[in-house]
């Protein structure tokens, strides 16, 4: 499948209360890569197997959650068409182009807010820095990694009210699909959607909540089920605040370990999950399966993991 349009998520930018406690959680503990400073105050990080500048941007704040999300596009030409047709589709508010450089090493941004609250921007240009090996015979990883050492960020969880408008903006806009659905009664009313623009189970998820723009967990990529109990071993040694795991999920069937950073916000990692390709059905789960769909082996909701965001 040659991947056009929206490539990837590219980065997320997080709020964080104490920036000294933040950097020691997503560089000693997650095992992030720090790339940059700003005279903003912003810290931008990448996880060791992305060749682009960064990923990952923490900024001080007095609420913690997600400032927003950035996906990465094809082409500049791609780029102007979709902000053109997110312009003309009536179904966002707040658009506006982001100068280049003003996040370092990165092309001008289109920024927009979606109906669930949440703002996006896309963007066509980031530096290529590499991920601390060569291009040609390389080796499978390189010297020096830390804590869980995830390859990648790999999507986020968000909360938000208008489930519907925000889908309409991602599947008839961005040129995402619907990879599974979880719906709700007799008549299927949606509550949550797992959406991709690649060959991912998700690259973001929109739960229906009477809330806007929040976020419930920014998630990033283990290589297997190993590596997700050595990130409980991690979480255990480091005294990290644990919330749900190790488990699968039965929605993406992801194995995960779910924990938080010092300011509140969820972090995920995970391993396995489904290769999707467009011939694949979306997969619907219903309400009454709740439990088996979220938490596949003891299929019992979990009232913190469903109730607390950022």
């Amino acid at each position: 499948m040659a991947l056009t349009g929206v490539l990837r998520p590219g980065h997320v930018v997080i709020r964080v209360l104490d920036m000294a406690a933040a950097l020691n959680h997503y560089v000693e503990v997650l095992g992030l890569i720090e790339t940059a400073r700003d005279d903003k105050g912003r810290v931008f990080l990448k996880a060791w197997d992305e060749h682009d500048h960064h990923s990952v941007v923490l900024r001080e704040a007095d609420e913690a959650g997600m400032d927003y999300m950035g996906w990465r596009v094809d082409s500049p030409a791609t780029l102007k068409k979709l902000a053109a047709d997110l312009e003309a589709s009536g179904l966002c508010t707040d658009l506006s182009w982001v100068p280049a450089g003003e996040h370092p090493k990165t092309g001008e941004r289109f920024r927009f807010t979606i109906p669930t609250g949440h703002i996006m921007e896309l963007y066509a240009e980031k530096e290529q820095v590499g991920n601390g090996m060569p291009t040609t015979n390389p080796d499978a990883w390189p010297d020096g990694l830390k804590g869980m050492a995830p390859s990648r960020f790999d999507h986020c969880l968000l909360y938000g009210d208008d489930l519907d408008g925000t889908v309409k903006v991602f599947t008839e806009i961005l040129g995402f699909n619907i990879a599974e659905l979880v719906v709700a009664g007799p008549d299927k009313f949606p509550i949550g959607a797992f959406l991709t623009c690649s060959n991912k189970a998700h690259d973001v998820a929109f739960i229906r909540q009477p809330v806007k723009g929040k976020l419930h967990h920014a998630s990033f990529l283990l290589d297997n089920w190993y590596e997700v109990l050595r990130a409980g071993d991690i979480i255990s040694k480091k005294d990290v605040s644990i919330d749900i795991g190790p488990t699968r999920h039965g929605i993406t069937r992801g194995e995960t370990i779910y924990f938080f950073d010092p300011s509140g916000n969820r972090n995920e990692v995970f391993a396995g999950g489904y290769i999707w390709y467009p011939d694949k059905p979306t997969i619907y789960w219903t309400d009454d399966q709740l439990g088996k769909a979220i938490f596949y082996h003891d299929r019992v909701l979990n009232e913190k993991f469903l109730s607390v965001f950022s």
